[in-house]
């Protein structure tokens, strides 16, 4: 699909350069007509990419708006884009909350407002660019074109250690890269490509102990951006120095990254190394859901009790991706959107009342509910979003994960649920402080409610968490397709053992030719047809 003869998704990644040339040409004291620029140019970015969804086919099998060119022909790097449901939604992702991020930003940033608004634009870049890349090469770009933006994001325009912070970013994320392009360079040399698709296609695993050493080297890479335990300390320190936008994009897009890579890199092409890794995987997810909840009830800082939650939230998201069954890894899909939506709103609203009191500190606050009730309003449901209230979008994922995990495991879901509880302890509690109680600090006496446009910021952030939370039907039906594979790959038996036991339950049972097999008690059709084809699924 072309735009002006422009491919779709080429066009999508570099369509923000065209506000950071923008930028370049309008002088520093224009600082309106900055921000104008900037809010405009991301507001198109987001609905361009309304045209994926609106021509994306949820029942073909494969990559979609495939675009393909010569980059690098002596070292055979490519060019090579495209989608699948997974990416679609993570994509959708990436240009609402920067949109969102762009917009809360109008009054906070007052220095470098050019400079600012560039790096800004310059991530999304990067953001886009890592969700559609199908070779590793340019997937590896991407990755490190991300860096860049965010370390100067938090250094320059964050908080009184944003030094200290951002080079810990850095140092962190790097370290995890450095990991990954050694992988990288080991696949390149068993299989002569980058061309992910390519290696996929050819049906063959690099052999096992090579195919260990490279799951664990993409390990680190990932587990570091997830961020799981314990290679989540530069987290903390990131968020609460990060401005506002900083923080919504890092903790709304940038952590779902490494959760990205396992799902379209580890599983996939390193299913044996996966599995013999899943108990190691498991336990860290299981220590991060619990680890995070218990020390965010301890946090006397807004940001800080959010920075600590996604390590549990995220923790969830891995126990459904390493569980290896269709039904948890969706939800793990789902549950990083809905991540993105609750946390993203979650700094968003630390960042109203920091830019009107120019503090975080819990203690500072209590009784705004009085003086600010559209704000009050808005904070509840986006606390109920991130405990999993029925009906908002928390609960759809944590329900699918723990669903998909108790067959598997009944500890391991036992012990997540905790997890759960814990989050609405927290949470419940974050707001009670700050919203209820008598209002005893003079300096919150004046606070101002929410004005249009901070409330125009939520609004499409509550309408998603409501949509997701009573429909979530359009959401799974992308997810059906790339799930599948990916499940028939890392875990064949899951499509197998229903045809062995239909075979069993129902020995004497013929059809005539032409007839369909009619589907076992409790199972569809389509169920049961994929049960019976399972053992001619990749492997």
């Amino acid at each position: 699909m072309n735009i002006a003869g422009i491919p779709i998704l080429t066009f999508l990644i570099f369509f923000p350069l065209v506000g950071i040339f923008l930028m370049l040409l309008l002088p520093s004291t224009q600082q309106k007509w900055i921000k104008w620029a900037a809010n405009i140019i991301t507001a198109l970015e987001f609905l361009f990419s309304l045209l994926l969804l609106n021509n994306f086919n949820s029942a073909a099998e494969g990559m979609q708006f495939m675009e393909k060119a010569s980059w690098i022909k002596s070292l055979n790097v490519q060019y090579l884009l495209g989608i699948d449901g997974i990416s679609l939604l993570l994509i959708l992702l990436t240009t609402l909350l920067t949109f969102l991020a762009t917009l809360s930003s109008w009054s906070a940033v007052k220095d470098r407002l050019k400079e600012y608004y560039i790096f800004l634009l310059l991530l999304e870049v990067g953001m886009v660019g890592v969700f559609v890349s199908l070779d590793f090469i340019l997937f590896y770009v991407f990755w490190e074109l991300m860096l860049v933006p965010m370390y100067f994001l938090i250094g320059i325009w964050g908080g009184e250690r944003k030094l200290y912070a951002a080079i810990k970013f850095f140092l962190y994320t790097l370290f995890g890269s450095v990991m990954m392009l050694v992988a990288i360079l080991v696949i390149y040399f068993n299989y002569h490509t980058f061309d992910v698709m390519a290696i996929m296609e050819t049906g063959k695993f690099l052999p096992m102990t090579v195919q260990s050493w490279v799951f664990l080297a993409f390990f680190l890479g990932f587990a570091i951006k997830v961020p799981m335990f314990p290679f989540h300390t530069w987290l903390p320190d990131a968020h609460v120095e990060a401005p506002t936008a900083g923080s919504v994009l890092l903790a709304g897009i940038l952590l779902k990254m490494g959760a990205y890579g396992f799902v379209r890199f580890s599983l996939p092409l390193f299913p044996e190394a996966c599995k013999k890794y899943m108990p190691m995987v498991i336990a860290l997810a299981l220590i991060s859901i619990v680890y995070g909840a218990l020390v965010s009830l301890m946090q006397k800082d807004m940001k800080k009790l959010i920075a600590y939650s996604s390590v549990s939230h995220m923790g969830f998201v891995m126990l459904g991706i390493f569980v290896f069954t269709p039904m948890a890894l969706k939800g793990a899909i789902i549950q990083m959107i809905n991540h993105g939506i609750s946390t993203g709103a979650l700094f968003l609203i630390v960042g109203v009342v920091y830019e009107r009191r120019h503090t975080r500190l819990i203690a500072d606050f209590g009784g705004l509910s009085s003086r600010m009730p559209v704000y009050a309003a808005v904070f509840l449901i986006i606390t109920m979003s991130s405990i999993g209230l029925p009906g908002l979008n928390g609960f759809i994922g944590e329900f699918m994960i723990l669903m998909g995990t108790f067959p598997v495991n009944f500890y391991w879901a036992m012990i997540a649920a905790t997890g759960i509880i814990l989050g609405a302890a927290y949470m419940l509690w974050l707001y009670q402080r700050v919203m209820f109680g008598k209002l005893e600090n003079p300096a919150n006496q004046a606070l101002s409610d929410l004005n249009l446009r901070e409330f125009a910021v939520f609004t499409p952030l509550i309408l998603m968490a409501f949509w997701i939370g009573v429909a979530p039907k359009p959401f799974l039906n992308v997810l059906d397709k790339p799930v599948e594979k990916i499940i028939r790959i890392v875990n064949p038996d899951y499509y197998n053992k229903p045809a062995l036991e239909i075979k069993k339950m129902e020995p004497a049972q013929t059809h005539e030719p032409g007839t369909p097999a009619t589907a076992g008690e409790g199972e569809t059709k389509e169920e049961a047809a994929q049960g019976t084809t399972g053992t001619h699924g990749e492997n």
